[in-house]
């Protein structure tokens, strides 16, 4: 049987800074994020199965997406916890602020790679995450492979 990749779109709303940058991201903005996510795998042979002819339901990789990604990411803003924006973050916490505190510097680059991790851990296993697309803006994006990073 064939491998077949299908791919379900996702959109969000996050606003995020980044410290110690030289330029303008270092102000805290947000991006209407358009998140692509494939998968690959065989479809289902069984006729019995209320799935048969599918790689995986889109309903049920929406399901992992949405509650991984989206539901927590749509409308927080995200900072380093490691730099001083701990301070802004915690004030807007105060102040009943959606926040979200990662590791990392939250760039395109470093949240896919976030996303691919989150994902991957939710799937079935024989689906495979085959790829990501983090689109920050019209012109401006970061893809993740799995094939990059065996």
């Amino acid at each position: 049987m064939s491998k077949i990749r299908i791919t379900k779109q996702f959109s969000f709303e996050t606003g995020h800074a980044l410290y110690g940058y030289d330029g303008k991201c270092k102000n805290v903005h947000g991006h209407s994020y358009k998140l692509s996510v494939t998968v690959i795998g065989t479809p289902i042979t069984n006729r019995n199965d209320v799935k048969f002819g599918m790689v995986i339901d889109f309903s049920d990789l929406k399901k992992i997406v949405k509650e991984e990604i989206v539901d927590i990411f749509d409308h927080a803003t995200v900072f380093n916890e490691t730099t001083p924006h701990i301070e802004l973050a915690n004030e807007l916490k105060e102040r009943g602020h959606h926040v979200i505190l990662v590791d990392y510097q939250p760039t395109s680059e470093n949240m896919v790679i976030d996303f691919a991790h989150k994902i991957k851990k939710r799937l079935p296993d024989s689906i495979a995450l085959h790829s990501l697309k983090l689109q920050e803006t019209d012109t401006s994006f970061a893809e993740w492979y799995a094939s990059d990073n065996l």
